[in-house]
């Protein structure tokens, strides 16, 4: 306790350090993130609290949903106008920064930016080449979720194996109706699905980045698919045409998850108050049990930094702008505003902060589901390029060919297979 202690106070002092050393001219910054209206509305107030610190910098907000938000900021990179302050994505490193260069090394910030409240194995995953690129502000990990009330009208428990997981949909779909299923998940979600099954099976990452290959044979990537298939044809989840049948608005927001037809979801920890907080009351999310093959040696986990904060290589104010995320991450008043809205905060300051408020607690699904991914086996790290935004682009293209009827399962598999080995070379050259 007196450790904490004393790192907060390092951080408050450094804090009002900075604020002393900057009070100069006023200071414009830009700041981008993506998200659902309750990240904009707790962000916004951050910021106003920002201001009211530091009334000579003013900061410019641009936030978005997450539909678009990866091709405007490509934009923006590429004709160097990105905002000084953004918020990033794991999977983007090997994108704009493959050798370390993309955005501001925060290793050269330390006047402002306490980094000692970071663990030095989280910042190395976001750290190329030696260059720190981007603060985790938490990490996070896919898993199940599920409708209490919908699932206690099925009549049956929460799925414990892959077994009983297909069983459920056969259930659902004889005891509730066909337009009830146990779980929904958007494309992304299947991928990181289908992997876990892969490599608790197999033992293999799907992707090697030694021999900048994937690991996985011909067979292995028809029975990649035939997996998907088994969830459809089981009654699981529905598939891409059933789904797009609802239009393109965000899942949570669909009527057949306010309602309860779709009952549960495979989806990161940090970001699941958005789905539970939509629910039909008095339905709630609760945390299912991981599915695990027998004698698996790893869960296969998607277990990455939830996001990151970056700041842009050209800024012309980096010290304001590693201020104003020193501010988010480590203030008091930044940490009260925030929450848990970008998930459990890494910094242990936040954490001493939050869990004084009462904030953190452990039956929060977010915090429990952390808690049930950090008790899995994870010993196989998954490769950033496996996520990539055009890999899992073309996967859901080939789950369209198989719902529409347009390729066969094998056909889908080899079609993926070379589509994504021509994706994968160029990425990683």
């Amino acid at each position: 306790m007196k450790t904490m202690l004393l790192s907060t106070l390092i951080a408050s002092t450094l804090a009002l350090t900075a604020s002393q050393a900057f009070a100069a001219d006023d200071v414009n910054l830009r700041m981008s993130w993506w998200g659902g209206n309750g990240r904009h509305q707790v962000t916004l107030k951050a910021l106003e609290a920002f201001h009211k610190q530091y009334p000579h910098i003013n900061v410019k907000a641009e936030y978005t949903g997450w539909d678009g938000h990866l091709s405007r900021l490509t934009t923006q990179i590429a004709g160097g106008t990105e905002p000084d302050l953004m918020q990033t994505n794991w999977n983007w490193l090997p994108i704009f920064s493959k050798t370390g260069n993309g955005f501001y090394d925060l290793n050269q910030l330390g006047e402002v930016l306490d980094l000692s409240q970071f663990d030095p194995k989280e910042l190395q995953s976001t750290t190329v080449d030696g260059k720190l690129n981007g603060i985790p502000i938490s990490v996070t990990a896919r898993v199940f979720y599920y409708n209490n009330e919908t699932w206690k009208k099925a009549g049956i428990d929460y799925p414990k194996t892959w077994d009983e997981l297909m069983a459920a949909g056969v259930a659902f779909n004889n005891q509730l109706g066909k337009q009830f299923y146990p779980v929904v998940l958007e494309h992304q979600d299947v991928l990181a699905l289908l992997n876990s099954y892969m490599v608790q099976k197999y033992n293999i990452p799907a992707v090697d980045e030694k021999t900048k290959k994937f690991s996985w044979s011909k067979e292995q990537w028809v029975e990649f698919f035939q997996v998907y298939k088994k969830l459809i044809d089981s009654h699981v989840m529905p598939d891409t045409k059933y789904y797009a049948s609802f239009g393109k608005s965000n899942m949570y927001e669909m009527k057949p998850w306010i309602e309860g037809e779709w009952a549960g979801t495979y989806m990161w920890n940090s970001t699941i108050t958005k789905y539970s907080d939509n629910l039909k009351p008095p339905a709630r999310l609760e945390l299912g049990s991981y599915p695990m093959l027998p004698e698996a040696r790893d869960a296969g986990l998607f277990f990455k930094p939830a996001q990151m904060f970056s700041v842009s290589k050209t800024t012309k104010h980096p010290k304001e702008a590693a201020l104003l995320l020193n501010f988010l991450l480590n203030s008091k008043e930044g940490v009260e505003a925030l929450g848990l809205e970008r998930g459990v905060p890494l910094s242990k300051a936040a954490v001493q902060q939050l869990s004084a408020d009462g904030i953190i607690q452990d039956d929060d699904p977010a915090v429990a589901g952390l808690k049930l991914a950090q008790s899995l086996p994870t010993t196989l790290s998954v490769s950033p390029y496996f996520d990539d935004p055009q890999i899992v682009a073309q996967f859901g293209t080939t789950l369209q060919y198989i719902d529409y009827g347009q390729k066969s399962v094998e056909d889908a598999a080899a079609d993926f297979q070379r589509q994504a080995e021509r994706i994968l070379r160029r990425a990683m050259r």
